[in-house]
């Protein structure tokens, strides 16, 4: 006959063991929560055929290469999740969204290079995330903007360049934080770190391996003790330039806008165009010359309508009334923005220069007859202008014509020069 105490023995192995997928061991905890131990298994993926209500489930130290979004269904009650010491170097998008009572989990030491950040979204119960010693590039500034009750970051040992400004606030229980080693590009926009680390409550390891990987210069400074950096927003000045090579100003004029800016770092000019028809950005010069030796029967025969030089200047070939329109100059570095528009019109040439001008002041979006050049210096926009061009039809320009359309032309530079300038 059994004895009492073998039967019970029985029993109980019997209850431990069933719903636990081999090679995996299940044991029944406290207050029906339940450890799934599969550790140093040698598994290549997430067993199926979980018992429901685990709880703790640890998956460290296997071979591991990928994360699909049927991989915890089973287990949507997981509190802590260990998956440290694998070969992961995908997870897919959803992973981990249906995760609602995760409180640890632990990434580390795999092979990430990308993360679906938009998973933690959802994880608001997280309490502690690592994810050091991967391959991770990116990191969205709004990755743990919901993680209000996390306590311990570990992103440390992985390839960030740069951490946006922001990344950090939304963690308001945060009490630890490593991100040393990992190949910050010290410039302007990361200055913002070295001040935050030096006045924030949380503590941050390891200090001295915070350090710069670039620009060369820095490279291995730590990123409390570099030098302070010259970083000054852009400053944008927008001049014009006809072309003026024969006086007479023909039907298809070669209009020359060029954006000239400067900033520490180097501001990236970029231009906006708006026409009546469409709208247009040109993020980048399709022309390799800088635009300083530009010949008008060279930009003539070029098949595009707008033509980005090098060096910020933008030339419109053959101005017409297609090309009528806002056209806006935006310069960008790590310290902001800045841009300045200019309204280009076409007029008829019925109208002298003088009447062009009188007309269209009251519309002006200038408006004042004196310019603020302060308060243009203190916005990241400044006003439009708008510039009229008297067009000539073809073949006028001789004799008593050419003078009439001289007198003209140089009042319309002066007026020009007024409205660019203010």
């Amino acid at each position: 006959m059994m004895s009492p105490f073998l039967c019970l023995w029985i029993a109980t192995f019997f209850a431990v063991s069933q719903g636990c997928p081999e090679p995996c061991t299940c044991v029944e905890k406290k207050y029906g929560r339940q450890l799934a131990e599969c550790a140093y298994r040698g598994l290549q993926a997430v067993p199926a055929g979980l018992p429901s209500n685990v709880t703790t489930l640890t998956l460290s130290a296997n071979k591991i290469t990928s994360l699909q979004q049927s991989s915890f269904l089973d287990v949507t009650q997981v509190q802590s999740l260990w998956l440290a010491h694998n070969e992961i170097c995908a997870i897919e998008e959803g992973t981990f969204a249906r995760l609602l009572h995760l409180k640890n989990i632990d990434l580390s030491h795999n092979q990430l290079v990308d993360f679906p950040w938009g998973d933690l979204y959802n994880l608001s119960a997280l309490q502690l995330l690592k994810m050091n010693s991967n391959q991770l590039v990116k990191l969205p500034w709004e990755a743990f903007h919901t993680l209000k009750d996390l306590r311990s970051l570990w992103i440390n040992d992985n390839k960030f360049t740069t951490i946006a400004q922001g990344t950090f606030d939304a963690m308001s229980s945060l009490s630890q934080l490593q991100i040393y080693n990992n190949p910050l590009n010290c410039t302007c926009r990361l200055l913002w770190l070295k001040t935050w680390a030096e006045n924030t409550l949380i503590s941050i390891p390891k200090r001295d391996s915070i350090s710069c990987a670039a620009p060369e210069s820095l490279r291995g400074i730590p990123l409390g003790k570099i030098p302070k950096l010259q970083c000054t927003p852009p400053s944008v000045q927008l001049t014009y330039h006809p072309n003026l090579d024969n006086t007479v100003v023909y039907d298809g004029l070669m209009l020359m806008l060029h954006c000239s800016v400067t900033g520490s770092p180097q501001p990236e000019i970029r231009w906006k165009i708006q026409t009546s028809s469409q709208g247009t950005e040109i993020n980048g010069p399709n022309v390799e010359r800088d635009g300083n030796d530009l010949s008008a029967g060279g930009s003539k025969q070029n098949a595009e309508s707008f033509l980005l030089f090098k060096n910020g200047t933008l030339v419109i070939p053959n101005f017409s009334k297609q090309e009528e329109g806002t056209y806006t100059c935006l310069a960008t570095n790590e310290v902001g923005t800045r841009e300045v528009s200019v309204n280009m019109a076409l007029a008829n040439s019925e109208n002298t220069v003088e009447d062009l001008f009188r007309n269209n002041l009251a519309t002006s979006k200038l408006g004042a007859k004196h310019c603020n050049k302060e308060a243009q210096a203190n916005s990241s926009k400044a006003g439009e202008k708008l510039v009229i061009i008297y067009r000539v039809p073809a073949g006028m320009g001789s004799s008593d014509g050419g003078t009439l359309l001289e007198s003209h032309l140089w009042a319309y530079m002066l007026c020009l020069v007024i409205f660019l300038y203010c």
